[in-house]
């Protein structure tokens, strides 16, 4: 074998021979070949780099694909999925209420709030987006559901709180406006009577100024009677408290003027003194000189212009000063006619004493108390009705319907109306006890009388 020279080794030959024995001299101290020792260095560092990506992993919201799970998971994935969408947009609802109701009264800090509640939750909603485009779920969908259901929970339980203080609000509201509108309606009941004192005192009727008896209608008719009627009720109220200062049985003396008659309740016995007051009051109502026996009817031909030359002049005077004034005019002669008619000299004897004031009336004089003003009152309304009854062509006509008649809403007004509802009754339409206050016909105009309805032979008072 020929030797080799130093000289004849090349440096990239010395430099592998050195990495060939670098080789040799490490599997001979660590007795593992060049190439299982690359692959078990290549395993180590793989289980080096799996451990790193788990924990990686393991710090990220944990995600799986759904296509790797059977069709149940698939089911329970998309409802976790669907929870978490309606728990956000009831976060959204009630960041929304809280928002509204920020607003009124104005707070910046709710308004703020609500705002930024409102972002995340569209964030949140954006997110949810992602995932069911990437088909990435929640992989523990028990524990996401009780979260997304505590979530809705919390929403619903923010939306009946913020709708419960603002109802509570709109009640406060409203008590404010109930305690406003009570205070006004008790203002204008002020007014109301102070008008209503005002306009009987001076007896003022609401009338056109300029009203013409050609331009006469059932109208004004009605509102005369309406007025006549308050009258009568009033000069009722107070005999019956004169009645009642006086000792009377009132019982005993609603029973002499309508007998046999069953009440619905205890107080509608006025009903039977008031139909006493209008029939001595409207008795001879039909007649041009109305009772005045003395007077000769006026000429046919000129009677509608004389009565409602009458009518206006009266309508708007007041009653007691006008007889003062006029002592002999014909409306004079009516009260006077009319009180001795009405009010007995036993009753004028039990209220005051004596018959003084109707001895003053037959002399042509008339007492100054206030009893008797009310009396002339209630006759001035009646003789203005009378008036206008006759200024009509052809001219209003009274009527009235007997007891026992079957109650009719066309010619009837009924005056208790416990009559008609009450359960008791042993007939449908009870028939009529009395009338209270006659009724009238102006042409084809028919106004209803006003009747009491009862059971008759019947002692039956609740």
């Amino acid at each position: 074998m020929d030797s080799v020279k130093p000289s004849a080794v090349t440096p990239r030959k010395s430099k592998f021979a050195r990495t060939v024995a670098k080789v040799l001299h490490l599997r001979a101290a660590s007795g593992i070949a060049p190439v299982d020792g690359v692959q078990k260095v290549a395993a180590q560092e793989k289980v080096k780099d799996d451990k790193h990506r788990h924990k990686i992993a393991a710090s990220r919201p944990q995600s799986f694909d759904i296509n790797d799970n059977d069709e149940h998971e698939k089911s329970l994935a998309l409802e976790v999925l669907v929870a978490k969408l309606f728990a956000s947009l009831s976060s959204v609802k009630a960041a929304y209420a809280q928002l509204q109701y920020a607003q009124s009264p104005y707070d910046g800090d709710g308004i703020q709030g609500a705002d930024h509640m409102v972002v995340s939750e569209l964030k949140n909603l954006s997110d949810l987006k992602q995932c069911y485009i990437k088909k990435q779920f929640d992989p523990s969908p028990d524990t996401s559901l009780v979260l997304a259901d505590i979530q809705e929970l919390k929403s619903l339980s923010k939306i009946y709180e913020i709708m419960g203080k603002k109802l509570e609000s709109q009640l406060r509201l409203k008590e404010s406006e109930i305690m406003y509108l009570r205070e006004k309606m008790e203002e204008s009941n002020r007014q109301n009577r102070l008008l209503e004192k005002r306009l009987n005192q001076s007896g003022h009727l609401s009338m056109p100024g300029n009203l013409r008896q050609s331009g006469l209608s059932p109208s004004h008719f009605i509102a005369v009677l309406r007025h006549t009627d308050k009258s009568i009720r009033s000069f009722v109220k107070l005999m019956i408290d004169e009645m009642k200062s006086a000792g009377w049985d009132l019982d005993a003396a609603a029973k002499s003027i309508v007998s046999d008659v069953a009440y619905w309740r205890a107080d509608d016995k006025c009903f039977a003194f008031e139909s006493f007051v209008s029939r001595e009051m409207f008795d001879g109502f039909h007649l041009p000189n109305f009772s005045l026996q003395e007077e000769s009817p006026p000429d046919k031909k000129n009677q509608q212009q004389l009565f409602f030359r009458r009518f206006t002049e009266l309508k708007s005077a007041k009653a007691t000063e006008y007889i003062a004034r006029k002592p002999k005019s014909t409306f004079a002669k009516f009260c006077r006619a009319k009180y001795l008619q009405l009010i007995h000299p036993q009753m004028e004897t039990s209220f005051s004493g004596n018959l003084s004031q109707r001895s003053l009336v037959n002399s042509g004089e008339f007492p100054d108390n206030s009893f008797f003003a009310t009396f002339v009152e209630m006759a001035r309304r009646v003789w203005l009705l009378h008036c206008l009854a006759f200024s009509f062509d052809p001219e209003a006509s009274i009527f009235q319907v007997g007891r026992g008649c079957r109650f009719s809403e066309v010619y009837m007004e009924c005056v208790a109306e416990d009559a008609l509802l009450s359960e008791n009754a042993p007939e449908a339409d009870p028939p009529v006890a009395f009338t209270v206050v006659p009724g009238f016909r102006i042409g084809k105009t028919v106004i209803q009388c006003q009747v009491y309805l009862s059971q008759l032979h019947t002692k039956v008072n609740r």
